[in-house]
């Protein structure tokens, strides 16, 4: 299935698997691009050493395209888009919209530009500063998400940029994909989906959760770093809605210090990030302190395996996903469902087939 995303990129499928912190490594992503897919190495929670290993070990692992997901607020972002540049990485997303110049920095040496946003004026910002595509993530999504549903947001985006737009947000099967198409999208992108998959290196027992919940046990709280966060419903989860400020803010400073020492940055590094994210999403300083919490908790249940001490980012599509499958028979069955989709609706509303109810 050829689209402006397959081609813009080189892949054989219109399908991105999210960036994902501490999920999307070496393992997934290049299983990923075997599967004709794009992988996106997530590095926020990498430091700039691991970074360029975790590049080299890809590479080793696929010749297919991929990307590498940036913080554009971060004081090395600059560091980390060298090494995308020297190492010939294909994509490079961000999940805050990249400044003019780093994009122009990063096309000017033939890497694709894909922003992630959340909102049409945030498109309409980044192409007119040169992206190449769009990321767009509509509620459903997991992680950090918007009010917005995917089916309001998707079209407005579309018909506001002229650049591809990758839909995700309650993407998991070949009829989401059929209808991303359908919206003007050109191809979609899925977290949660991969993450539950036989590549992905959470620990099972944290994949069993996952699997075991329902549609409602998905929810949003603004209680793990002060901003809307979709994460899977548990007892840390409804503690942390009861906590109060201060207990949130001490956790937080407890979060701050393990992070520095398993990302190996200063006090002060920590403090300049903080600083630019804090101008870079409007935050109370508050809010930049309990950012902190986001990276420690995931890492409790995505590598540590305790779900009973972190948060699980789920995207609501959790409640409908029921299996397994590696990358490579995800990816198929989503393309052969998509194909079979397309099939039967030319065969029940092609040529000659009048409207429906004729």
């Amino acid at each position: 299935m050829k689209t402006p995303l397959t081609e813009l990129v080189g892949v054989r499928h219109p399908v991105v698997q999210t960036g994902m912190g501490w999920v999307a490594g070496p393992r997934l992503v290049s299983a990923t691009a075997n599967a004709g897919a794009l992988g996106i190495l997530a590095s926020a929670t990498m430091t700039v050493e691991q970074l360029r290993a975790a590049v080299r070990e890809v590479k080793s692992r696929t010749p297919a395209p991929f990307g590498v997901n940036l913080r554009a607020d971060a004081g090395d972002a600059r560091d980390r888009v060298r090494i995308i540049i020297d190492e010939g990485v294909r994509v490079a997303s961000f999940a805050l919209a990249p400044s003019k110049e780093l994009i122009a920095e990063l096309k000017d040496a033939g890497v694709v530009v894909i922003p992630s946003v959340g909102a049409r004026r945030h498109a309409e910002k980044v192409a007119a500063w040169g992206a190449d595509a769009v990321l767009v993530q509509g509620g459903e999504g997991g992680g950090h998400t918007g009010e917005v549903a995917t089916t309001v947001l998707l079209p407005q985006v579309v018909d506001a940029v002229g650049i591809p737009v990758v839909a995700a947000g309650g993407f998991y099967d070949g009829r989401g994909l059929v209808a991303a198409l359908a919206y003007g999208a050109a191809g979609v992108a899925m977290g949660t989906r991969f993450l539950l998959t036989s590549d992905s290196p959470v620990p099972d027992a944290v994949k069993a959760r996952y699997l075991a919940a329902s549609v409602k046990d998905v929810t949003v709280t603004t209680r793990v770093d002060g901003l809307p966060h979709r994460m899977l419903r548990t007892e840390l989860v409804a503690g942390l809605e009861r906590s109060g400020r201060l207990a949130s803010l001490a956790r937080a400073v407890r979060h701050a210090a393990a992070f520095r020492k398993v990302s190996g940055l200063g006090w002060a590094r920590l403090a300049r990030d903080g600083l630019a994210m804090k101008h870079g999403k409007d935050l109370t300083w508050s809010q930049v302190l309990l950012a902190a919490n986001t990276p420690m908790m995931l890492r409790s249940a995505m590598v540590d395996g305790r779900p009973e001490l972190g948060v699980m980012a789920s995207g609501q599509v959790a409640g409908v996903i029921d299996d397994l499958p590696s990358c490579a028979e995800l990816v198929a069955r989503l393309m052969r469902e998509a194909a079979e989709v397309m099939d039967g609706l030319r065969g029940r509303y092609g040529p000659g087939s009048g409207p429906p109810g004729d």
